[in-house]
């Protein structure tokens, strides 16, 4: 009997809590949209954040709260956006394309080094110490945007720039924020016309550092005010859409090829990709 009455009382205590239980997720549940579960399938889940939100799921969450757009995922374009908007019953705008382009024509032979480096093999770790080109603005060659790129659309090539294939890039944004020096952007993928060069040194100084960079001269500036303007001592395009096909040409005489249209050989990767380096051996190159 000792023994009895103490199983009876925890099995009478465990069927009362249970009973409440019971009671407090039939009034407290929250009732799940049958639509987030579909939603979640269509979406890529590549979980990269290019949306704006913490990953797919939240994205999710948010098409059916209405806080999202069904063209949000750029990973998934136009595709993914049209069947969300089937889902959600609205009408979905297109999902204009964007691929990262690099604003650098800093390669090994045109950008010559000032000392020689000797550190933790990232970008970062060497901008952090001032880098150790000439050039204080141009490309460190060391790979963290193509470290960042969960989508393999990136490589190092043989001149030491990052290379972007447009096929399989996803506008993700990663490599962008990736990059210590800011240069990489996202651009719509039709766009062919770009200023390659960041450096916002005097012109004198411009010329002994890198043999591509700018070296505010003007002549894009005069042959197409209406879109090219001249910013400390950098040619921006304000509007490349204003660039008339006929005045390009003209824009190309740049000298140093700072100003130009994008390359074929710059939108084909055909290089084999670099094995990735150990972050524990330094780099240094030789001009």
């Amino acid at each position: 009997m000792n023994l009895f009455i103490p199983v009876i009382t925890m099995g009478l205590i465990a069927f009362v809590l249970s009973v409440g239980l019971f009671f407090a997720y039939k009034k407290l549940k929250v009732a799940i949209d049958p639509r987030l579960e579909e939603i979640a399938e269509i979406l890529p889940q590549a979980n990269c954040g290019a949306c704006g939100f913490a990953g797919c799921q939240a994205l999710a969450e948010a098409l059916v709260a209405g806080q999202a757009e069904p063209n949000a995922c750029p990973v998934g374009g136009n595709e993914v956006a049209t069947r969300l908007a089937a889902i959600l019953g609205v009408e979905s705008s297109a999902v204009i394309k964007k691929v990262a382009r690099l604003h650098c024509r800093g390669h090994y032979e045109a950008a010559p080094v000032r000392s020689l480096y000797v550190g933790v093999s990232t970008c970062f770790a060497a901008h952090l110490l001032g880098g150790y080109k000439l050039c204080t603005y141009g490309c460190l060659h060391l790979g963290d945007c193509v470290r960042a790129c969960q989508f393999e659309a990136m490589v190092i090539g043989q001149d030491g720039l990052p290379l972007i294939d447009e096929q399989k890039c996803t506008g993700c944004g990663k490599c962008v924020e990736a990059c210590p020096r800011g240069l990489l952007e996202l651009h719509p993928v039709e766009r062919n016309i770009f200023v390659f060069c960041r450096s916002l040194d005097r012109p004198a100084v411009s010329r002994k550092v890198c043999k591509n960079a700018c070296i505010a001269c003007n002549i894009c500036v005069r042959a197409c005010p209406e879109a090219i303007i001249m910013e400390s001592n950098l040619a921006r395009i304000i509007d490349w859409k204003k660039i008339p096909v006929e005045k390009i040409p003209a824009i190309e005489k740049c000298p140093t090829g700072a100003i130009s249209r994008l390359k074929k050989e710059i939108m084909a990767v055909e290089v084999k990709k670099t094995e990735p380096q150990d972050e524990r051996r330094s780099y240094c190159y030789e001009n």
